[in-house]
């Protein structure tokens, strides 16, 4: 072997493992050039530190096609998507001219996370079929390189822009969870007591998703992230939600509650400026406890223009419009909501869902639903109080009685606090079929 090392004017650059065409393992690849070079992009070379906020690189996607008219269609694609999660506020968002450096390149993804400063990478590929077109998408971690989300979309190229707009809105709504879940579970491995108001509020946020229980818990966090930052806004809307969380789950009304409730939401919406969570989350209380619900649902408008792939956003579009007796238009939207976060658990859709149905007279549908919330959640006791009212007004009074049994078993209150509900008819409706199910109305 020729030793060349210090005797050649030569600089070797590692660029890691590299697939090569018609080898099918990677191969380890040096770059090679002159001491005297200096690269036109330098800045390309550089390790450049994360931002202070999530951030992600959408890779140019692969097209498998072999039909060079398609570039096109795979460049535009990821265009949309670029666009739609520029959307979310909350995440670091590298602009097309910087990914697109590694368009036809067989790229290291940690190596790309390095050189951009990313957490996370998107890449992709399309293949077409036909007038059909496939479109793969994969989510990774650029630190760890592990995987975090997968999926595959399908579609007509009779349209081609609506086909983008499609995808790009369904892969947006899928990351903004995932990311979301992958920051929380990052936070959670960090030492407690190096916790900044972003990590707790994190914390906080999966423990308000994932169950009724751990609301408490959630609050004291989000007390602690208010106390670094008076002026944290999303903090402020989520400790909201969990004081209506209290009264929800409860069923009562304490005054401390509501109260408290009210304040944080208000003082969210004065620091929200255009942030789509702050507006929802600070909505969703506000519209419980009496606010103008009109009002309120506009407010939730411009939230999803802000960010028409906001799951969560849609969901809660969904519940005030349910409160607001607009039946059918909240089942779409808690609908969309699940369509665009299949995984991710961004609310108590399904409860929503059956009571949707329930107030619609539709009590197999709404059966149905509360059966599976039960089982997603066995904290909550709304859904609980819809299926015994189901049950009730379908005259199944030992289902009901025995779905009251085991709402007694979470909580003391069976006649929840109504006035959400702003059509009479839906509250007697609900009231009505509890005092049924428990042995009032007799």
């Amino acid at each position: 072997m020729i030793q060349v090392r210090d005797r050649l004017p030569f600089v070797f650059e590692d660029l890691g493992e590299q697939q090569v065409k018609n080898i099918v393992r990677p191969l380890r690849v040096f770059q090679v050039r002159d001491v005297g070079v200096v690269y036109k992009d330098a800045s390309a070379r550089r390790v450049l530190s994360l931002p202070d906020k999530p951030s992600i690189a959408v890779l140019p996607f692969a097209n498998m096609s072999g039909d060079p008219e398609q570039e096109y269609f795979a460049d535009g694609m990821v265009e949309e998507i670029i666009t739609a999660l520029s959307r979310i506020r909350w995440l670091f968002v590298i602009a097309r001219n910087s990914t697109f450096t590694y368009k036809g390149q067989a790229v290291d993804v940690k190596r790309v996370g390095r050189e951009v400063g990313v957490r996370y990478v998107l890449e992709g590929s399309v293949r077409k079929g036909g007038n059909r077109v496939r479109i793969t998408a994969q989510l990774i971690d650029a630190l760890s390189g592990a995987h975090l989300w997968a999926d595959r979309f399908d579609g007509s190229l009779g349209d081609v822009f609506e086909l983008q707009d499609k995808v790009a809105g369904s892969v947006a709504g899928v990351i903004e969870p995932a990311v979301q879940a992958a920051e929380a579970a990052r936070s959670s491995n960090s030492p407690t007591t190096d916790l900044t108001a972003y990590d707790l509020y994190l914390r906080a946020y999966a423990m308000v998703i994932s169950s009724a229980t751990e609301v408490p818990e959630a609050l004291r966090l989000l007390q602690q992230a208010i106390e670094r930052d008076l002026r944290y806004g999303p903090a402020l809307a989520l400790a909201a939600v969990c004081h209506l969380r209290f009264v929800m789950d409860s069923g009562d009304d304490p005054h401390e509650d509501s109260h408290r409730s009210v304040e944080l939401a208000r003082r969210a919406l004065q620091l929200a400026t255009d942030d789509p969570g702050t507006l929802a989350n600070a909505a969703y209380a506000l519209a419980y406890f009496g606010e103008d619900i009109g009002a309120m649902m506009a407010l939730m408008d411009r939230a999803l223009a802000l960010n028409p792939s906001f799951a969560r956003g849609w969901y809660i579009s969904g519940t005030i419009r349910c409160w607001a007796g607009e039946l059918d238009t909240a089942i779409e939207h808690v609908e969309t909501a699940q369509r665009l976060s299949p995984r991710a658990r961004i609310g108590t859709s399904l409860p929503t869902i059956g009571a949707a149905h329930l107030f619609s007279r539709r009590f197999d549908e709404a059966v149905a639903k509360l059966q599976l919330a039960i089982q997603e959640d066995p904290s909550f006791p709304p859904a609980y109080r819809f299926l015994a009212a189901c049950y009730a007004h379908m005259g199944r009074l030992d289902e009901a009685r025995e779905i009251a049994g085991r709402l007694r078993a979470i909580t003391p209150v069976i006649s929840p606090r109504v006035l959400q509900f702003r059509n009479p008819e839906h509250r007697e409706l609900l009231l009505s079929g509890l005092r049924l199910a428990t042995g009032e109305a007799e």
